[in-house]
């Protein structure tokens, strides 16, 4: 195609052409830079809206759930109070074996022995403690005897009569008390 318009003119319609161009890439321009404002707050709408309600949620929870920590923490310390209550009540009482067997060891002659040791807890706090042994001769069981007595915590040393009866190689039973004090 020959173009037989005068140099002006083709400038003219060269620039017309141009002036569209920059036209049309403005409109678009502008028609994407509405669009993505749109966009934008039309998210930061819904943004703002799900925020007031996770705000709204979460205060729900807080009130709620702050009771409910509150009353889970007040029942845990009244849990753990109650068991510490109940462990000291139990090492008050608490009786040491160890030193009811010292004891008893003590008083015992080097040549006896013991066959048998039973403990009783009474509820009248008084512990009931049986013993049977061995002793070779009557004279060392009266010693034992003597020793028994001697102790401040035993009460009420019982030997049966039985006991007395061989003057050698005594099969020997004693009974006594221990106040719960020891």
């Amino acid at each position: 195609m020959i173009n037989l318009l005068p140099p002006e003119e083709k400038e003219k319609l060269f620039l017309e052409k141009k002036k569209r161009m920059v036209s049309i890439l403005w409109f678009l321009v502008l028609f994407f830079i509405v669009c993505l404002i749109l966009i934008l707050l039309s998210m930061r709408i819904y943004l703002r809206e799900q925020v007031k309600a996770q705000e709204a949620l979460l205060s729900g929870i807080k009130q709620e759930g702050g009771r409910t920590e509150i009353e889970e923490y007040q029942e845990r310390v009244h849990f753990i109070n109650s068991e510490i209550t109940k462990l000291n009540s139990f090492y008050q009482k608490k009786i040491y074996f160890s030193e009811i067997i010292e004891k008893i060891s003590r008083t015992l002659p080097q040549e006896n022995y013991l066959t048998n040791l039973s403990i009783i807890f009474s509820p009248e706090k008084e512990i009931k403690v049986s013993l049977s042994g061995f002793s070779p001769t009557r004279e060392l069981l009266f010693e034992f005897l003597k020793n028994l007595e001697q102790e401040q915590d035993f009460k009420e040393v019982s030997f049966p009569p039985a006991n007395w009866v061989k003057a050698k190689d005594i099969d020997f039973f004693v009974t006594f008390g221990i106040s719960r004090g020891l």
